[in-house]
């Protein structure tokens, strides 16, 4: 699942992980992907921080908090143009399995 909401952004990430032979669902804000969480099969979320609306680190946090025990241990990567260390720490202790920050290379 790609969270991501800017639309050039996210059907690059998600279009490179379809060559790659991948199923990808994406959502634009943290409702969506709420709801595409709930309604799909997902073994991977690659989260921006800075959604519409709730932020991405909100919806981690409820995912880590309210999510069944599948989605509570559902790996979660956080995309980010926020690249401070303190902002790596917090997004880390909130639950993610990793941080990439942006702009990123797909190579």
């Amino acid at each position: 699942l790609v969270v991501e909401d800017e639309p050039a952004m996210r059907e690059m990430v998600a279009g490179n992980l379809r060559e790659a032979g991948y199923e990808v669902r994406e959502a634009g804000d943290a409702t969506s992907a709420w709801k595409t969480l709930r309604a799909s099969r997902v073994d991977l979320v690659l989260l921006d921080w800075m959604l519409p609306g709730a932020s991405g680190f909100e919806f981690l946090r409820r995912l880590r908090r309210e999510g069944d025990r599948s989605e509570r241990e559902l790996p979660v990567i956080l995309v980010t143009a926020r690249a401070e260390e303190p902002d790596r720490i917090r997004g880390l202790d909130a639950g993610a399995d990793d941080y990439v920050v942006k702009p990123f290379s797909l190579r």
